[in-house]
This record gives structure tokens, C-alpha cells and sequence, in this order.
């Protein structure tokens, strides 16, 4: 498999060296060459085995010839050592918990996959430097996930008082290897200076950058596993499927279009947002406009120019037709979001996190006039935001162990402006 870069000005890669990059030379994002449908027969048989094997599976196609099949294995099944569960909250509607893993969030599966890879292609005389934005889950999943690896040093930059604060324990308290950088501004400023570092010539001869956002192809490949395994779970094909999926920079959206392309009978993919909305707008109108972030309680969608969208164009060669037959968009506002927390958990007694419920509206609007079987993520725990839920519910949340340990650190965090030459001092510092 080879990888080539969507701005189409660079040399095509191994997967190899599309992981320690990060990102194409021409600043473009990596993608496959071809991703060529699964038997049937094979996806019908991922009901009969794990999730580790199903994941071998799919991840042979992407790494072959760069990972020896043993070491892969081993590598997934240190990534996936938790359960990603199938629950269902109501009739013809389920919810894939993606928040079982150490960090409690869905990015974990990303992030452990990644950081193992990347531990396997380091040259341990040649520190490599992460460098990763996060408006919340990604910085905590990427942290936890590189923490005391040889060889490489993880720089996190995140916006100042815009993750919740458990988010913000996890990955500014855990030294070693992890620095964080807390930005004043957004996380849209903080992931325009992640590129712009990926760009400057001096950056990139003097340190050996690569990136763990979604914008490296090894995170976004794992997340297509948890499409199979949902599927696997559902153990009917009697009514169209239908996913919904709470989006801030659409990683996890296209890892799902991969696994449609990979054969996953997914009848339609909704795009679920908060008011941060420029790709629904895309959808309704045809045209992309970037625009700054708004700050909302599903933080982890604050996201105005998302980096993955150029990936979703690409696999529909710019076609906003096409895009429009496989992806519907929905915004929700604040008030929306915690309307239906308080509403779900009254009603069936599952509780959803602010992103969790937004994929669930996204699926309700959508199956009033439509049959269909759907599934929504929940991509956090609720007790990462525990102060907005207990106020929605008027109930106090049971606050799992390994997020309480995280209130007791002491945070360390470097505070800068949200200008590049500052980041860039401190990493030449």
C-alpha cells in the first residue's frame, strides 16, 4: 500500500514513512492509494471473532510489507485491550460506547494504535517530536498513549479554558516525556500553528517532527475497526444502516466512509455538530467556508476549519453530489444538547455526554421519516463533564476512579500566545 498526499505534489509513501511524517512535504494530508472492498463473506464472519481479529484484518490491508503480521497483532492487542460495546437505548437505536479505554474516550483506539507503531518504526538514536493539537479528548489520549516511550518527546498545545477541566488533568500532569502548551486563543489558532511548523524550513531541519492528530494516517485507520466492530454486534441486516457521528474535525467521520468503501453496509452517515457547523453548511450549499471557532459545551467540536474534510473531498473527487448522497449534516445548539441529556436519561435512564447527544438528535431527526437501524457513538465518558451533566440532571455523577486520580495531580503547563514565532522559540529552546 501506498500513500499519496491530497495537495497531489508530493512522492508517494510507505506506510512507514506516511506515520513518522505526519503530514505530506507539500502540506497536504496522506491517503491510500486504493481501498478495494472486503468479501462479504469476511465481513459477514467479523460476528464470529473478536475485535482484535477483526482489526488484524482490516489493518493488514493498510500496513502490509511494513509491520510483520505477528508484530501487528501484537501491537492491536495492546491497543485494543478494552471493550467497545453495542448498547441499545431504545428501539432501533444504539449507542457504541467508544469510552472504555484508559482515558475514557474514543480516541484512545487512535492514539495506542499510533503511538506502537510509531514506537516500532523509531530509530531510538533519533528523537522524534510530536507535535499535537487538542481542544480535549485527543490531547489526553495522545499523552496517555506516548507516555515513557523511548525516543519520543510529545508537545501538546491546547486552547486555555476551553477543555473541560478533567480533560485538561489528564494530559497536563503527567511529565516525563508530555509537555503541554496552553494557548490564549482557540483551538483553531492551535492547530494553524501545528501546520505552520509542519511548513518552516528551520523547524524542519533542525527537529524531527511528526504529528499524532488525526492528520496522521495511523490514527484514522484504527477508528475504522470500531465501524466493523458495531456491525458485528448489530447482528441484523433487516432495516438500512445508519450511523451517526459527532463531528468537530472529521477524523472520525472518515474513518467511516473508509470502512463503507471497505465494504461496511452503511446506507448514510450523519455528520452530527454543535453550532460549529461549516461542513453541514457545505452540504446544504456546496460550498466550504472556514470560519472561526464558538466555544460550546461539546468542546471537542469546536472546530471551524477542520483538517480531515480535505480527505473527504478527496475520496469523492470534490463532488459535492456525491458527498451529499452518503453524508447528511446536523447542528444543535447548547440548549438543544442538554435539553436531550436531561430528556434520554429521564426517559430510558442512559446517560449521554454533550457529543454523545448530538449524534443521538442527529439520529432521532433523521429515523422520524426514515426506516432504518441506527447507531450513534458516544465518544466520552459523562464524568468528563460532569459539572455541565450534574446540572442538567440535577443528580451527582459517580466519577470513575481512573478520572478522579487526575484531580489530585499538580498541572504543569507552559502558557503562550497564540502567535507561531512563540511556539516556535519554545520548541527550538
Amino acid at each position: 500500500m501506498k500513500y499519496y498526499s491530497t495537495n497531489r505534489k508530493s512522492i508517494r509513501v510507505n506506510f512507514r514513512e506516511a506515520v513518522l511524517k505526519g503530514i505530506a512535504d507539500d502540506q497536504g494530508l496522506f491517503f491510500p492509494e486504493k481501498i478495494e472492498a472486503l468479501p462479504e463473506e469476511i465481513i459477514r464472519n467479523f460476528q464470529k471473532t473478536g475485535l482484535t481479529e477483526l482489526a488484524c484484518t482490516i489493518a493488514s490491508i493498510f500496513v502490509k510489507n511494513d509491520i510483520p503480521d505477528k508484530v501487528l497483532s501484537e501491537i492491536i492487542e495492546d491497543s485494543l485491550n478494552f471493550e467497545i460495546p453495542l448498547v441499545k437505548v431504545e428501539e432501533n437505536i444504539f449507542s457504541l460506547e467508544l469510552f472504555h479505554g484508559p482515558t475514557m474516550a474514543f480516541k484512545d483506539v487512535g492514539a495506542r494504535f499510533l503511538a506502537r507503531c510509531m514506537g516500532y518504526f523509531t530509530e531510538t538514536s533519533k528523537t522524534i517530536t510530536i507535535l499535537v493539537a487538542t481542544s480535549g479528548d485527543t490531547g489526553s489520549a495522545v499523552a496517555n498513549g506516548f507516555l515513557g516511550i523511548e525516543g519520543i518527546d510529545v508537545v501538546i498545545l491546547y486552547p486555555s479554558g476551553k477543555v473541560s477541566p478533567l480533560q485538561e488533568k489528564q494530559f497536563t500532569t503527567l511529565g516525563k516525556n508530555i509537555t503541554a502548551i496552553e494557548v490564549s486563543g482557540t483551538f483553531d489558532d492551535c492547530q494553524k500553528m501545528v501546520k505552520q511548523a509542519f511548513a518552516d524550513p528551520e523547524l524542519k531541519k533542525r527537529i524531527n517532527l511528526s504529528s499524532a492528530n488525526s492528520i496522521n494516517i495511523a490514527r484514522l485507520i484504527p477508528q475504522s475497526f470500531y465501524y466493523f466492530f458495531a456491525y458485528a454486534q448489530l447482528a441484523q441486516d433487516s432495516l438500512p444502516l445508519i450511523i451517526s457521528v459527532p463531528s468537530g474535525n472529521y477524523g472520525n467521520l472518515t474513518a467511516g466512509l473508509i470502512a463503507k468503501r471497505l465494504g461496511l453496509p452503511v446506507e448514510i452517515f450523519l455528520a452530527a455538530s454543535n453550532i460549529n457547523r461549516p461542513v453541514p453548511d457545505y452540504l446544504e450549499t456546496g460550498e466550504f467556508k472556514p470560519r472561526s471557532s464558538l466555544e460550546t459545551i461539546a468542546n471537542a467540536m469546536d472546530v471551524g476549519d477542520p483538517s480531515n474534510f480535505a480527505r473527504i473531498l478527496e475520496m469523492y473527487d470534490h463532488s459535492w453530489k456525491a458527498i451529499r448522497k452518503e453524508i447528511i449534516g446536523y447542528s444543535y445548539t447548547d440548549d438543544q444538547i442538554r435539553k436531550t441529556i436531561k430528556q434520554v436519561y429521564k426517559k430510558t435512564g442512559y446517560l449521554l455526554d454533550p457529543h454523545g447527544a448530538t449524534g443521538y438528535l442527529a439520529l432521532k431527526e433523521y429515523l422520524y421519516d426514515h426506516p432504518g437501524i441506527g447507531i450513534f457513538f458516544e465518544t466520552a465518558h459523562p464524568a468528563k463533564f460532569h459539572t455541565i451533566i450534574e446540572e442538567v440532571i440535577e443528580e451527582n455523577l459517580i466519577i470513575p476512579d481512573r478520572l478522579k486520580q487526575y484531580n489530585k495531580r499538580e498541572k504543569k503547563t507552559i502558557l503562550i500566545n497564540n502567535r507561531f514565532e512563540d511556539m516556535k522559540s519554545f520548541l527550538l529552546s
